[in-house]
C-alpha cells in the first residue's frame, strides 16, 4: 500500500474515552476530520455530543460501529447495522464521511469464512440503509480474515511509520490510523498532541489533501434549476412593445417567448426596410429609385 504523504489531511477518531472535547481547539490545531464512535452494543455515551460539536467546528465527520465479538451470524450483523443506522439518524447532523464498520476482533469459535460473512452482511445492510458505500476499519493482523471485500474503501490501523502491506485484495488505504497517541507516527508538527483533547487520541491521515477530502466527501452544490418559460406567453416587461410590434405587422403574434431565428430576423428586417423606403420616398414613384440606391449602399457602394 502507499506511504503517508506530506500535505495529506489529518484527522482523529474518538469515543467516550476522550471525555469532554473542545472541538474548536481541535479544528484550530490542524485537524480536518473526525471519526466518531456511534455504537457497539449500545450508543456511545458521547456520540451525539461529539458529532454535533465536531460538525459545528467545521470538521468533516464520520461515524463508526465497533462490531462486538458476540455478533457471529449474518442476522446478528444486520441487526447491528440497524442499531448503527438508528444512532446516525438520531444525531441530527449530516455525516460527511462514509459509515464505517470497525471489525478487529472475533470470537474464537468464528471461522475465517464466517468472519467474511458477518462483515459482508453488516456492510451490505448499512449500505442499503444509508445509500452510501461504507468503509471497513481493521488492522494488519486481522485483515487476513476477510476475502472478497476489497471493493469497500479501507481504513487501516498500523501504528508504525512503515507502510501497510497489500492484503486480502486491498492495495491502497483511504484512511490510515497511524498512531494511538502514544506510539506510531506523528502529526506533521512532530507531535501526537491534539489541542482540545486531554490525553491520548488516535491519529489518522486521509490519502490526499484537505481540499481533495472535501471534494470527495463534501456536499456538492446543486446547479440552480432553470425553469422553462411558456413561449406562448409574453413577459410583463415586454407586453407593450410586443403588442406594438405585432400591430405594426413585424411579427405574426404567435409564440412571443420563443427564441428568434435568423429567418425570423430576416423577415423583420425586410419589413422594416420596406417601410423605411416608403416613408422616405413620400410617393410610390420614388421607391424604385431609392431601393436601387439602398441596394448599392448595402453592397458597399455609394
Amino acid at each position: 500500500m502507499q506511504a503517508r504523504k506530506q500535505g495529506n489531511a489529518q484527522g482523529i477518531d474518538v469515543s467516550h474515552w476522550q471525555g469532554k472535547i473542545d472541538w474548536t481547539k481541535v479544528a484550530a490545531s490542524g485537524i480536518s476530520f473526525a471519526f466518531i464512535k456511534a455504537t457497539q452494543n449500545s450508543v456511545d455515551a458521547k456520540f451525539i455530543e461529539n458529532a454535533r460539536g465536531a460538525k459545528a467546528a467545521g470538521l468533516m465527520i464520520g461515524a463508526y460501529h465497533y462490531l462486538d465479538n458476540s455478533v457471529m451470524t449474518e442476522a446478528a450483523a444486520k441487526s447491528a447495522a440497524q442499531v448503527f443506522y438508528n444512532a446516525i439518524q438520531s444525531a441530527g447532523v449530516k455525516f460527511d464521511l462514509p459509515p464505517i464498520l470497525d471489525y478487529e476482533s472475533k470470537s474464537g469459535s468464528l471461522s475465517t469464512a464466517g468472519t467474511t460473512v458477518v462483515a459482508k452482511a453488516f456492510l451490505n445492510e448499512i449500505g442499503r440503509l444509508t445509500g452510501v458505500t461504507p468503509m471497513l476499519y481493521t488492522y494488519p493482523a486481522f485483515i487476513g480474515n476477510f476475502s472478497g471485500l476489497s471493493q469497500y474503501p479501507l481504513w487501516i490501523a498500523r501504528y508504525s511509520t512503515q507502510t501497510p502491506v497489500d492484503a486480502s485484495g486491498w492495495t491502497r488505504w483511504t484512511f490510515w490510523q497511524y498512531s494511538d497517541g502514544q506510539s506510531g507516527g506523528t502529526l506533521p508538527n512532530g507531535s501526537r498532541i491534539v489541542g482540545g483533547i486531554n490525553g491520548q487520541v488516535d491519529l489518522n491521515e486521509f490519502d490526499g489533501t484537505e481540499a481533495k477530502l472535501r471534494n470527495k466527501y463534501g456536499s456538492k452544490k446543486e446547479e440552480p434549476k432553470v425553469s422553462e418559460r411558456d413561449v406562448k406567453q409574453v413577459s410583463d416587461w415586454a407586453a407593450k412593445d410586443w403588442a406594438e410590434a405585432k400591430a405594426n405587422g413585424y411579427f405574426d403574434g404567435t409564440r412571443p417567448g420563443a427564441a428568434i431565428t435568423r429567418e425570423e430576423t430576416a423577415i423583420v428586417i425586410n419589413r422594416l426596410r420596406a417601410n423605411f423606403l416608403k416613408l422616405i420616398a413620400g410617393s410610390s414613384a420614388r421607391i424604385s429609385d431609392l431601393e436601387e440606391r439602398l441596394k448599392r449602399i448595402e453592397q458597399g457602394g455609394q
